[in-house]
């Protein structure tokens, strides 16, 4: 019997005993290998480099480079597209969460989270989703909307060009349902549902379905649908 395939995780925190503990927790599961550990953003982009992984965990607040910057380096960067991140937080820092995930992360978590939530998002997010409590996220974007400070608001994405589907799946992924919910809700194939949503990501040049959120927020399109 072939054994499973592993997920490639690399951490990033500047507090050697969390990462120590989180390693100890991912290397106990057996569908999971820690490739390394880096201490802040500078470090964990070029561990990213060096070992491809397919999941970061990205603490914020580092010195030298923070998790956001670390973050935005490597989605931008072309040849690791195929690294997702999960940012880890306190709820506090609402704000820098959301720029996190409009930088390219794939979700967060609290650093409270527990052992079994924890292995769980690793393979939610390896499996392409993105890692976006509804209750959680909703209440995360309409704080940072009503932020004064505009400096951190992006340029509000242009929905001309989705048809009436792709506006109708778009909302549907704010909500926060998964590509298989979509397709039960709009009785469509997955296939179908997925397909829609990758060409959502590709007109408002999303790098993942937490954008698409943001995007949603942002544009009023949320809000809207619900006065209808």
């Amino acid at each position: 019997m072939n054994a499973a395939p592993q997920i490639r995780i690399a951490l990033v925190d500047d507090q050697m005993l969390i990462r120590s503990a989180v390693a100890q927790l991912l290397g106990a599961e057996s569908d999971m290998t820690v490739v390394g550990e880096a201490r802040n953003g500078r470090e964990a982009l070029a561990l990213v480099e060096t070992t491809r992984p397919d999941i970061v965990l990205m603490d914020i607040r580092m010195p030298i480079m923070d998790g956001i910057e670390a973050t935005g380096a490597i989605s931008a960067h072309p040849e690791l597209s195929g690294t997702r991140i999960i940012v880890l937080t306190t709820f506090e820092e609402d704000e820098y969460v959301v720029k996190a995930l409009r930088a390219g992360a794939s979700g967060f978590l609290g650093k409270s989270t527990d052992a079994p939530e924890l292995t769980s998002a690793v393979r939610v997010v390896h499996a392409g989703e993105a890692l976006l409590s509804p209750a959680a996220t909703r209440a995360l974007v309409d704080r940072w909307l009503a932020s004064p400070d505009d400096s951190v608001h992006g340029t509000l994405p242009a929905l001309q060009d989705l048809t009436p589907r792709e506006t109708e799946v778009l909302v549907l992924v704010a909500s926060g349902l998964s590509n298989t919910e979509i397709a039960a809700h709009l009785v469509l194939s997955v296939h179908t549902a997925k397909t829609h949503v990758s060409r959502i990501m590709m007109k408002l040049s999303a790098h993942d379905r937490a954008q698409l959120v943001i995007a949603a927020y942002e544009s009023g399109l949320v809000e809207r649908s619900r006065e209808r």
